[in-house]
């Protein structure tokens, strides 16, 4: 088995955040949010994974930091690492075309904005299977169409009218990788765009035509990472699955706890000092940091940082930042938001 993962995007969205660190190395609940992706597909497939090919964007913003952590994501799996670069933003197809020399045998492509949560076996019968979560406004998403087999024959954008609940999240199972990239090929050479970029879903709308029998496996929980506000919604999410599953080391045992309560679930990571704080529930510190005086919850703090005199409750702050909130006057990053 190998898992595709195109990640090349700037996450736009997400800034000032992903100003500095690409969006999928922006950790969550203290792993980065690809590595958990790539864990949580791992532990589905329930199956040796042979390779990991990541497809990145240009090595200016996808440096060689990038790309040694995401070789010991797979190596700590037990899979070849590949990188690939897609040097233009000409959609999910040709960012999947981009990993070529990947592309055989069966194969999990997985886009690197979301975190999952599933129980589930892959269907031996279907050549496909399309990971969906049912949705309450299916309207607002990309769906299934399915027959009275439980086939997927049709993928809908935003329908106007009801076709399913089940929303395409973006992670897909291919028996034969192949297949698509032969679909895929086709669209290239025949110029076949929608938005003015290649996609992922013309060459799967191929393969149906073709007779190929695709399936759903529903995910339980869907988490993006979108955006600031979503991403401390998933952030909290993913904290209270930890806890639940029993997950060790949320706190690590370098923590310098002076006069401070940590309310749980929370992960706080290595070397950090706390001083007559409380943090949590459902925060998120990296390493290297302090919190004085300070009161947080509902937050992801990066590494690097100190709070000083602040009451922080749904706040996102990124790497060596110093924030003292006493002071009226600060300065942080372009596309900041205070509220």
């Amino acid at each position: 088995m190998k898992i595709i993962v195109p990640m090349a995007g700037r996450g736009s969205r997400l800034r000032p955040h992903s100003l500095t660190v690409p969006k999928p190395l922006i950790p969550v609940a203290g792993q980065p949010i690809v590595h958990r992706l790539v864990r949580d597909i791992a532990k589905v497939l329930k199956q040796p994974i042979e390779e990991i090919a990541f497809v990145l964007g240009d090595p200016a913003w996808f440096g060689d930091e990038v790309v040694e952590s995401l070789k010991e994501l797979a190596t700590s799996l037990g899979a070849k690492p590949s990188i690939y670069r897609q040097d233009q933003p000409l959609g999910t197809g040709h960012a999947i075309m981009c990993a070529e020399p990947s592309l055989s045998g069966p194969a999990v492509i997985a886009y690197a904005d979301t975190l999952i949560r599933a129980e589930f076996d892959l269907d031996p019968k279907a050549d496909s299977v399309i990971w969906t979560k049912q949705v309450e406004n299916p309207e607002a998403y990309g769906v299934v169409k399915l027959n009275d087999k439980e086939e997927i024959v049709e993928l809908v954008e935003k329908p106007k009218t009801f076709v399913s609940d089940q929303a395409v999240i973006g992670i897909y199972y291919f028996k034969d990788v192949a297949v698509l990239k032969d679909k895929l090929q086709e669209i290239l050479d025949q110029n076949v765009m929608n938005g003015g970029e290649y996609q992922i879903n013309d060459g799967i709308k191929r393969m149906m035509a073709d007779g190929k029998v695709f399936k759903t496996g529903t995910v339980d929980e869907w988490m993006d990472c979108g955006n600031k506000n979503i991403t401390l919604e998933t952030n909290s999410k993913m904290l209270g699955f930890l806890k639940a599953d029993g997950e060790e080391q949320m706190i690590a045992k370098t923590v310098k706890n002076n006069n401070s309560t940590i309310i749980e679930p929370c992960y706080i990571g290595e070397n950090v000092k706390l001083n007559n704080a409380t943090i949590g529930p459902n925060v998120s510190i990296g390493d290297n940091c302090v919190v004085d005086n300070s009161s947080v919850k509902n937050s992801l703090i990066q590494n690097h940082t100190t709070i000083k005199n602040a009451n922080l409750d749904n706040a996102m702050i990124g790497n060596h930042v110093i924030y003292n909130g006493e002071f009226k006057a600060i300065s942080i990053g372009d596309y900041s938001v205070l509220e």
